[in-house]
């Protein structure tokens, strides 16, 4: 029996629950047995902890899905080149491959006339699934947002051209953006992925002629069987088609055809309407047909309201002299931060909570205040919570932060001595 032709494109949260569920509907495409796999570390290859983010993946599939998987390691186009005939003989060998975050400009520059770009193309033509999520699902398109280079260095909008493994698999000509309903900018508008409608309108007055946007929601899966012509949608979201500024939603559980993807894109381009079928009520599960949706109860919320409400909980406890609440909310921050890290995100919210964790140390720091032979008793318990915080971050070998809250204790008259059983604190 021939294995399926599926591409399945994932806006964001590929390591995530919802996400988990689809990638495990995925494997079960194949049929009992084991099913020969592979991971591919281009797009965060730059990164320091590049390592991490790859043995993080690994043990998500062995946990989450009950599954092994090889690292095709090819992390840039100067690797030695039997290891990238490794990366490239683990993908062909492969049934299964996914790519998912880091930098889609970075690893378009290192697939760019390489071997890899071939591999995932034959993977798609001879049979088998490939998964692309975030980072790894925008160089699908014909045309490829930089986003790190717009979002982060603040160069202007434009486009970058795209492995169009799209088209070559599905003759869709389309620029792919995932984490198009990102909403971890705040007070700024992060959507499509981190464009904001500005910057994207910018964009697509100079997409390709005939080309339109496929947007797929965050913790969304748009899964295209390509011998069958027809895309399912799955996870939290949704999918939407967007040409001019007009857009067509598509909700999770819809079931629709490839060419009902064009016939829209070319309704919305001609200024049309187009009529799909149905609408989804507003404030009503995103599901349609019949299809179940992933229920939003019983998620983990954003990172960003998570924070707020910590940081809320920290600084009523703090001005209410409750050390121990003050700590309990740091350390729930700390879980929160942890369980995203080892779930492979990589956001400006991820950052901002590690930038706001450091912070709240620094003023349950401060709340000792200058440090005074009687003031023992009452900045005891500041004191003890931030030495807590403090072995935790060595046992975690973020030496940063540990030296970070031991300068702050200094800065307060608090003198930390460290010894095999533990820290002991004395006031200078």
């Amino acid at each position: 029996m021939a294995d399926p032709r599926v591409l399945a494109i994932i806006g964001s949260g590929e390591t995530a629950p919802a996400m988990a569920k689809v990638q495990r509907a995925l494997f079960d495409r194949f049929g009992p047995g084991p099913v020969p796999a592979a991971i591919l570390d281009t797009p965060y290859g730059f990164q320091e902890n590049a390592d991490d983010l790859s043995a993080r993946t690994v043990r998500f599939f062995e946990e989450s899905l009950g599954r092994e998987v090889a690292v095709a390691s090819y992390r840039s186009k100067d690797v030695d080149p039997v290891d990238a005939a490794t990366a490239v003989a683990r993908i062909r060998a492969a049934r299964y491959v996914m790519a998912g975050p880091g930098s889609p400009s970075y690893a378009l520059r290192q697939w760019a006339d390489g071997p890899i770009a071939a591999a995932l193309a034959d993977r798609l033509r001879d049979g088998g699934i490939l998964t692309m999520a975030s980072a790894a699902a925008l160089t699908l398109g014909v045309v490829t947002i930089p986003v790190y280079e717009i979002y982060k260095v603040g160069e202007d909008p434009r486009w970058l051209p795209g492995l169009d493994l799209l088209r070559l698999a599905t003759g869709l000509s389309a620029a792919v953006v995932p984490h198009w309903d990102n909403a971890e900018g705040g007070n700024h508008d992060t959507r499509f992925c981190y464009m904001g409608e500005t910057r994207l309108r910018i964009l697509e007055r100079h997409l390709p002629e005939g080309a339109f946007i496929l947007g797929v929601d965050s913790h969304t899966a748009l899964v295209i069987d390509l011998d069958g012509r027809t895309a399912m949608i799955a996870g939290l979201g949704g999918v939407t088609i967007r040409v001019g500024g007009r857009g067509t939603f598509f909700p999770s559980g819809s079931e629709i055809t490839l060419e009902t993807l064009v016939r829209v894109a070319g309704e919305l381009a001609g200024g049309q309407a187009p009529d799909i079928g149905w609408e989804p009520s507003p404030g009503a599960p995103r599901s349609s047909r019949g299809w179940p949706a992933d229920a939003a109860a019983g998620t983990t919320p954003p990172l960003r309201d998570e924070m707020a409400d910590l940081e809320g909980a920290f600084v009523a406890a703090l001005g209410q002299g409750d050390s121990r609440s003050a700590v309990a909310a740091l350390l729930d921050l700390d879980s929160a931060i942890e369980a995203r890290t080892r779930a492979g995100e990589d956001s400006p919210d991820l950052d901002g909570a590690r930038s706001t964790f450091r912070a709240l140390i620094t003023r349950l720091g401060e709340a000792s205040g200058p440090a005074r032979p009687d003031l023992r008793t009452t900045i005891e318990p500041f004191v003890a919570a931030l030495i807590e915080l403090r072995d935790r971050a060595r046992a975690a070998r973020d030496w940063t932060l540990a030296d970070l809250i031991r300068d702050r204790l200094v800065a307060a008259g608090v003198e930390v001595r460290d010894a095999g059983d533990g820290s002991t604190w004395t006031l200078s």
